[in-house]
């Protein structure tokens, strides 16, 4: 447990120790679980900084806290489930399309709490899980982008019960 305070204690003075910028982020996302459960997530993002690193050059930072809600089953026996995360989130430009619209690969894991001890029939073994999440999203202009990412929800093996839930997601983004 001290080693995990300290390296959250590190990443909050390397994050403090940067430059930040003020630009907010809302989002949402349309979720589809392999599962066949559906459903859609909202997110906001409260500020973005870009980091140096001499590997892989300027990274931005982003911290979300989302908001989720899931729909499983048949409409007259069907089961909802919600959760809520916080995760900080690594990205990184790779490409620009049409030297107009660049395009980043999104990396992160967070914390996140599940309502519900069963989703979609699985026992998922704890309400505190972790969301993983990679993707790659297009910027169209500076007040808007567009994602497609793969996110997981798991409890790291915490617990003997550790299906996981799966899901692909459309996301939708405005900054201001």
């Amino acid at each position: 447990m001290k080693q995990i305070s300290f390296l959250l204690f590190s990443f909050l003075i390397t994050f403090t120790a940067n430059s930040v910028q003020a630009r907010q982020t809302v989002s949402v996302d349309y979720m589809h679980g392999f599962d066949d459960i559906d459903g859609m997530r909202f997110a906001y993002r409260p500020l973005e900084q870009t980091l140096a690193t001499d590997w892989f050059g300027d990274v931005k930072l982003y911290w979300e806290v989302s908001a989720v809600v899931w729909e499983y089953g048949k409409s007259d026996t069907h089961s909802t489930s919600y959760a809520a995360s916080i995760t900080p989130v690594f990205m990184k430009q790779i490409t620009t399309l049409n030297d107009k619209y660049p395009i980043y690969l999104e990396a992160g894991i967070g914390a996140s709490y599940i309502g519900d001890q069963k989703v979609a029939g699985k026992d998922i073994g704890s309400n505190y899980q972790f969301e993983d999440r990679i993707g790659i999203f297009v910027e169209l202009d500076k007040t808007q982008h567009i994602a497609l990412r793969y996110m997981h929800f798991s409890n790291g093996g915490f617990n003997n019960d550790n299906p996981g839930l799966d899901f692909l997601n459309l996301s939708y983004a405005y900054h201001f």
